[in-house]
C-alpha cells in the first residue's frame, strides 16, 4: 500500500469523524426528537396518519437508509480527494491484509 502523508490522513480521519457526528446527530435528531416534540407533530398528518406516529413506526427508519447512501456517496468522494483509492489497494494487497 502507498504511504499516505500524515497531514493529509489527519485531514482525511478529521473529516471522516466529522461526518460520522453530523450523521449521528441527524438520527438522533429523527428518532429522540420526534418523539420528544410528539405533542407538536400530532397536528401534522403525513399519508393519512399524524406525523410523529409515521415518524417513529417507518419514517425514521426511511431516513436511517438514506443516511446510509448518503454517508456511502459522500464517503466514496472524501476516499477519492484525498487519494484514498480502495481498489489500488485490494491490487496491491491482493485482498490479504499486510503484516507492518
Amino acid at each position: 500500500m502507498k504511504k499516505v502523508e500524515k497531514k493529509v490522513a489527519d485531514a482525511y480521519f478529521k473529516t471522516r469523524t466529522t461526518m460520522i457526528a453530523i450523521f449521528l446527530f441527524i438520527g438522533f435528531l429523527v428518532s429522540f426528537g420526534i418523539v420528544f416534540f410528539a405533542e407538536f407533530f400530532s397536528q401534522f398528518t403525513f399519508l393519512g396518519v399524524q406525523f410523529h406516529y409515521y415518524m417513529a413506526s417507518q419514517g425514521a427508519v426511511i431516513v436511517f437508509i438514506l443516511l446510509l447512501f448518503l454517508n456511502a456517496i459522500l464517503n466514496d468522494r472524501v476516499d477519492k480527494k484525498y487519494g484514498i483509492d480502495n481498489d489500488e489497494n485490494v491490487r496491491i494487497s491482493g485482498g490479504k491484509t499486510v503484516d507492518h
